[in-house]
C-alpha cells in the first residue's frame, strides 16, 4: 500500500480570483435498480470505479434497509471533509491531535416552510488532550474553512446546473 500522508499546509492558503476555482469533480451515476427508484433500489457507481453502493431505503422511511442512503454519504463527506480541515488548520497552528473524531448525523425529514423535505445535519467533533477554549476556536476556525460546512450555512455559492441529457449521453457506464 502507498504510504498515506495528508495534504501540504499550502492547501490552507487563501485563493484571490473573480471566479469559482474548480480543482477537482467527483462524478457518480444513480441507476434505480429493481424498484426503478434510485432511493428505494438504487445503485451509486462512481466514473473511476471506487466507489459501488446499493442505495436502499431505510427502515425508519418503511424501506427494507440492507443498503446506504444519501444522508449515510451526505455525513460521510461532511464528517472527512471536516476532520481534514480540522486537522490541517490544529497542524498549521501547532496543536497536536491525537485520535480526533468527527461524527456527522444528518436527518431527512418535513420542511415546515413548504411541507416538503429538508436535511438538517449535527456534527460532534472530540478532540481528547486539547484544551476546551482551544478546541472551540479550532472548530470555529474549521467552520470558515471547510467546503461542507459552507454548504450546510450559505447554500452552494455556484448554481447547481441542471441538464438533461439525451439517452445516449456517454458518461459513467449503468452496469
Amino acid at each position: 500500500m502507498d504510504n498515506l500522508t495528508p495534504p501540504p499546509l499550502t492547501v490552507l492558503d487563501k485563493y484571490h480570483g473573480p471566479d469559482f476555482q474548480g480543482l477537482y469533480t467527483g462524478t457518480v451515476r444513480v441507476t434505480g435498480g429493481d424498484a426503478k427508484h434510485g432511493r428505494a433500489s438504487g445503485v451509486v457507481r462512481s466514473d473511476d470505479g471506487n466507489l459501488e453502493l446499493d442505495l436502499r431505503l431505510p427502515e425508519a422511511l418503511g424501506g427494507p434497509g440492507g443498503g446506504t442512503n444519501p444522508e449515510q454519504l451526505i455525513a460521510a463527506g461532511y464528517a472527512a471533509c471536516f476532520h481534514g480541515a480540522l486537522t490541517l488548520i490544529a497542524a498549521r497552528n501547532n496543536i497536536p491531535l491525537v485520535n480526533a473524531v468527527v461524527d456527522a448525523s444528518v436527518t431527512f425529514g418535513r420542511d415546515p416552510v413548504d411541507g416538503m423535505y429538508m436535511l438538517s445535519a449535527d456534527i460532534r467533533i472530540q478532540l481528547p488532550g486539547v484544551d476546551r477554549a482551544i478546541a472551540e476556536q479550532l472548530v470555529r476556525s474549521t467552520e470558515r474553512v471547510c467546503p461542507y460546512a459552507k454548504m450546510a450555512r450559505q447554500g452552494m455559492v455556484n448554481v447547481v446546473a441542471l441538464h438533461v441529457e439525451p439517452h445516449s449521453a456517454g458518461g459513467i457506464d449503468p452496469g
